[in-house]
């Protein structure tokens, strides 16, 4: 399975994406604000937290790029959710619910962009891509 997202809007502090599944479009999407970081991290391959001058914490967007997704347990939401992997810059990188980038520290949030600088139906729309992602093995993300 493929997810696309397409950042569409990019504001001072928030970013608004459309993600698309094997091309079709299922929702839209909130994000902290993207900044420019360096292609690479030193931290973060060894499992540290990113002490690069670029990035402000929780209030920066993951870097474009294509990244392997897979569920894994998450203690701060005692269940599974879908975790990107190899992130550069960032550790426990999570597409979930919420409604606006302060929601999100660094991590995708899904729904339906009707609001400025806000998505909503958050739950509901996590809950369905959630669905989706069970039954896949192979799933990646490309954020453009």
């Amino acid at each position: 399975m493929k997810l696309t997202l397409n950042r569409k809007f990019k504001g001072q502090t928030y970013t608004i994406g459309d993600l698309s599944i094997n091309g079709k479009f299922f929702c839209n999407t909130i994000e902290d604000a993207v900044r420019k970081l360096p292609a690479t991290c030193p931290d973060t391959p060894r499992g540290r937290s990113c002490t690069c001058r670029e990035k402000v914490y929780s209030k920066t967007a993951i870097p474009a790029g294509t990244y392997k997704v897979t569920l894994q347990y998450s203690p701060k939401y005692k269940k599974k959710m879908p975790y990107l992997h190899d992130v550069p810059h960032f550790l426990g990188i999570l597409i979930h619910s919420g409604n606006t980038e302060g929601d999100s520290a660094g991590c995708i949030i899904v729904g339906k962009n009707t609001v400025k600088g806000k998505v909503l139906e958050s739950r509901t729309t996590f809950q369905k891509l959630y669905a989706m992602l069970e039954s896949e093995r192979d799933i990646t993300i490309q954020i453009i």
